[in-house]
């Protein structure tokens, strides 16, 4: 167990510090990030998830992960860096993605949804959900906290839901802890106002990472707990996304129309939208514990766990009585 405790506390100094000087040296090349979110006028360093992605390939090579994993962690780092830089092509990031999850994907040795199915059919729907998974991680990292908050809750449900099954410490629960660790070095920096944001070289490493931890989940019996506990992510991101094709707009260009941000633009604080979506998100790492715990009940934890998702989404949508003051 010290082992543990050194891990998660390490890594999340390194997290905590790489992130520091990261500003530092930021901060000399005059790099920054223009939020889209009104009511933040002052530039952001861009950028931030270089000490992330660092803090994580270290602690996770620590932790003996597959070289698969790691192989892909530093391809689309590299490339994720290079777009932060100078932009790269929407359809060579794709790829890289594409690459990047096929390699992790065709070293399992078994099936990740069910035997019933053709082993392309099941690769080819676990690949594509993967996909999906990074570029909403990456889209919905637009407000101060938000992703990190994201990060450590689903992370924090994992392990705990290991805990309660004692199969801790496994690699499920190992690599959470690493990431909740590494997430909350980096929300110190991050939280509202924010003094840097992760850039693609982070939201896109860091999506790949969340999305296989719940891979992981559901080849470890989770199923259920893979589908509730980034439920707020997965119902902002997948419904914004969706709208977006069906107005015919870019879904890669920066905008403001998630959820939260739609709150915080009709008045609503930053870090008061964030605090929301870290409360469902709580309710939701009870409602995933209570669905492993207790399967015949699963489908209806899910359920509750959805609308309690979208109550909070309407909340942001409709409630127009919020002001934000002068000092915000």
């Amino acid at each position: 167990m010290t082992f543990y405790i050194i891990l998660g506390l390490s890594s999340f100094l390194i997290s905590l510090l790489g992130t520091r000087l990261t500003i530092l040296a930021l901060r000399k090349r005059n790099a920054y990030r223009q939020t889209v979110i009104p009511g933040q006028p002052l530039p952001t360093h861009k950028g931030g998830g270089i000490a992330v992605v660092f803090a994580m390939l270290i602690y996770l090579m620590v932790a003996d992960v597959s070289y698969g994993i790691v192989l892909s962690l530093l391809v689309l780092a590299a490339v994720s860096l290079l777009d932060d830089l100078i932009k790269v092509h929407t359809a060579i990031k794709l790829l890289v993605q594409v690459m990047a999850v096929t390699i992790p994907l065709s070293l399992l040795q078994v099936p990740v949804f069910s035997e019933d199915l053709p082993l392309w059919l099941d690769r080819g729907i676990a690949g594509f959900l993967w996909l999906w998974f990074i570029n909403l991680f990456a889209f919905m990292d637009s407000s101060d906290g938000i992703s990190p908050t994201e990060m450590i809750c689903v992370s924090l449900g994992l392990c705990l839901i290991s805990i309660f099954h004692n199969t801790f410490p496994d690699e499920l629960s190992t690599y959470s802890l690493i990431m909740f660790s590494v997430g909350c070095g980096f929300l110190w920096w991050n939280w509202h106002p924010a003094k840097i944001y992760m850039g693609e070289v982070g939201s896109v490493p860091v999506g790949f990472l969340m999305g296989y931890l719940i891979l992981l989940a559901i080849l470890s019996g989770y199923g259920y707990a893979a589908i509730i506990l980034p439920a707020y992510y997965l119902a902002d991101g997948s419904i914004t996304i969706v709208s977006r094709l069906l107005k015919r707009k870019r879904i890669w260009v920066a905008h403001s129309e998630h959820y939260h941000q739609i709150a915080i633009k009709k008045g609503m604080r930053t870090d008061t939208a964030v605090k929301f979506v870290f409360g469902v998100n709580l309710l939701l790492i009870l409602l995933a514990v209570i669905a492993t715990m207790n399967p015949e009940i699963a489908m209806l934890e899910a359920g509750v766990a959805y609308m309690c998702v979208f109550m909070v989404m309407g909340f942001f949508a409709y409630d127009h009585t919020i002001r934000r003051p002068d000092n915000s």
